[in-house]
Parts: structure tokens; sequence; C-alpha cells
């Protein structure tokens, strides 16, 4: 699990108290809370506690100077101070002060709260500076990721395609036929490899939206883990992948396209990043109303300070081969949560990684209902 940032905890809430709550109601909270205080003090404390009283008023406007705009900080320094004058300070109930000592106390008073309001707004506003200069750079870097990632991603595959469209166009009548078929494979695998690159944008962007919903029809999920399967097969890959699925499993009404890519995200994702001969098993199972899918692998695994963060966006593991955009896995954990279920990564004990997928849905035995 990740460590509670308090530090980034106290900016949340404050931006939200600042931003959130409006200005008239500002002021309001600001009168109530140091009215309510002040009264607790008149109660409590006797009037040779005056002095205590000034520490207490003090911290409140320091905890108003917190979480509100200047001008409700202002307002909270002088009311305290009339307020702390007239009935705490001896003689009592006047706004007149008995002795010197009382007066540079309550000059010190005021001046002391209203430098902490305008050096707490002061802060606040450096703070907002340094946050926008830091979201500044990590957009920045975003995008310097994407680029490479993608100049990379999406060069080659077109290159590959007009490397063989060419070829095919200039020698065509001096390649064979077995020539040609293996030209015109390498035009197939590239044009999947910049599809999936492609879905992955638009995937992407549609969940940056937040406007996507999930569109749902009955699923015959061993129909469709097996069509993804076949689709990854003919890339020729090197690892072996088993399907374990109950044939008396029900349909799912599910977002088949959201599902669909989820699958193939996480199938896809780990042929190109376990070694060759690895195993990957995918199991679906239903539990009552729950669909639960399984991928695992008997590869490397994922280093364990990095499990956190692979289903960030633009995310990459420090030592993973070039490549890649760092889209798919967010993808997957964006459309998993659309559908309202969840996702777990976990290193198994026997070597390499196990995802499981549990997405709530309904269910239903009757197979005509496919076709309705």
């Amino acid at each position: 699990m990740r460590r509670f940032n308090f530090a980034l905890y106290c900016r949340i809430m404050t931006r939200f108290l600042i931003y959130k709550i409006n200005k008239p109601l500002q002021f309001l909270i600001t009168v109530f809370t140091v009215c309510v205080v002040s009264s607790i003090c008149f109660i409590i404390f006797t009037q040779s506690n005056y002095k205590v009283v000034a520490f207490i008023l003090l911290f409140i406007v320091s905890i108003i100077a917190m979480v509100f705009d200047i001008l409700p900080v202002l307002l909270a320094a002088f009311l305290s101070a009339i307020i702390w004058d007239y009935f705490f300070i001896p003689p009592r109930f006047t706004l007149q002060v008995g002795n010197s000592e009382d007066t540079i106390l309550l000059l010190m008073y005021f001046v002391i709260a209203l430098l902490n309001a305008v050096l707490t707004y002061k802060i606040r506003e450096f703070e907002k500076i340094a946050t926008q200069k830091e979201e500044k750079a990590n957009t920045i870097k975003l995008y310097n990721t994407l680029l490479n990632s993608l100049s990379h991603e999406l060069r080659t595959p077109i290159a590959a395609i007009l490397g063989a469209t060419d070829n095919l166009q200039t020698n065509n009548g001096k390649l064979t036929a077995e020539n040609k078929y293996e030209l015109l494979n390498e035009i197939s695998k590239a044009s999947m490899r910049l599809n999936v690159q492609v879905e992955n944008l638009l995937n992407m962007s549609r969940l940056e939206s937040g406007f996507i919903k999930p569109k749902k029809n009955w699923i015959d999920i061993t129909e469709l883990i097996y069509s993804i399967v076949k689709k990854i097969e003919q890339n020729n890959i090197t690892q072996r992948i088993n399907i374990n699925i109950n044939p008396s499993i029900p349909l799912f009404k599910l977002d088949e396209g959201m599902l669909e890519q989820i699958i193939f995200n996480l199938l896809n994702n780990a042929c190109l990043y376990t070694p060759a001969k690895t195993v990957i098993n995918v199991v679906a199972i239903c539990h009552e109303d729950i669909l639960q899918i399984i991928i695992e692998d008997n590869g490397e695994g994922f280093p364990a300070d990095e499990i956190d963060f692979v289903f960030d966006k633009f995310y990459r593991l420090k030592n993973s081969k070039p490549g890649g955009t760092g889209l798919g896995l967010s993808i997957v954990k964006g459309f998993t949560e659309a559908m309202k279920g969840s996702i777990q990564l976990q290193n198994k004990t026997t070597g390499g990684a196990k995802f499981t997928i549990d997405i709530p849905a309904e269910t239903s035995y009757l197979k005509n209902l496919k076709n309705e």
C-alpha cells in the first residue's frame, strides 16, 4: 500500500475549502467560530486568565488562516481583538484598556494576527505558483513520455508496412508465392500493432473525457476469450496460452467492447513482456452475479516496489524493454472500474504475475439471449 501523504492531504483539503466554499459563507463561518470560541472562554476562564484567552483566540485565527481566504482571516483578527478587549481585558465590558502593559499586549495581538493572515496568504500564493509549476512540469514530462513512446510504437509498424508494400510493388515479378505471403504477413502484424496503439489512445481519450458509459449486451465469455486468444496467436507469439472455462458458465450482460479490450490488453502485455515458452493461463469463473477473470503466468512477475504504479497512466517499468506507451494497463483499470468492477495484481509465490478481475453482471443460462 502507498504511504499516506499528510502534507498532500492538507493541501487538497485547503484547496477544497478555499475554492468550494463561497466568500459569504467563509465570512459567516469565521464570525460564528470566533464568537463560539469566545463564549466558551468567557464561561470557562476567570478574569485573571485573560492572557490565556489571547493565545486561544490567536490559535483560532491561525486555523482560519490555514483554510480560508485573506479577507475572512482579517475579519477574524479584527473581531477577536475587539472581543478580547471588550470581554476579557480589565476593565471588562468596555473598549478602554486599564494599563499600558495591556495596551501593548492588545496591539501586539492585533499585529500578530494580521501578520499571520498576510503571511499565510502569501505562503498559499507561493504554494499555488509552485503547484502550477509542478503540474506544468508533469504535463511536459507526460507529453515527452508519450511523444517518445509513440515515436517508436507508431513509426516502427508504419515503417514495416511501407517497406513491405514497397517491396511488393517494385519486386512483384521476382517474388515467390512464399515471399509474398511473408510480406503480407508482416503488413498484417504491423497493421495490428498500429491498430492496438491507436485503440489505446482512443480508449484513453474516452476515459479522460469522463463520459464513458458501458453498453451492456449478452456476452458468451467462452467465445469472446477464444476469439481474443486466436487474434493474439496470429502474431506468432512464443508463449503458450491455456484457457480454462467451465462449459456451463452462463452468459453475462456486459459491455463487450470494454471487456474485449481488458482481456486483450492483459494477454498482449503478458506476451510482450514475459520470456519465451512462458505459460499463460486464462480462467473465467462465475461467482453468483460476478464474473471473475484470472490471467496469470509463470514468468518473472513484477518488481515488488512497482506493483502499486503499474496501472498509472504512461507508467512503464524501470527495466522494461524499449517500446510501449504505458497506457495498456491504465485502460484495463479504467474500463474495469467503468463497469463497476475491480482489478488486483499480485506476484505468485511460485513465480509470475496474477491479474484478478471481478465485475458484477447480470447472468443467464439461456444461450438464445445472445441474439436478442
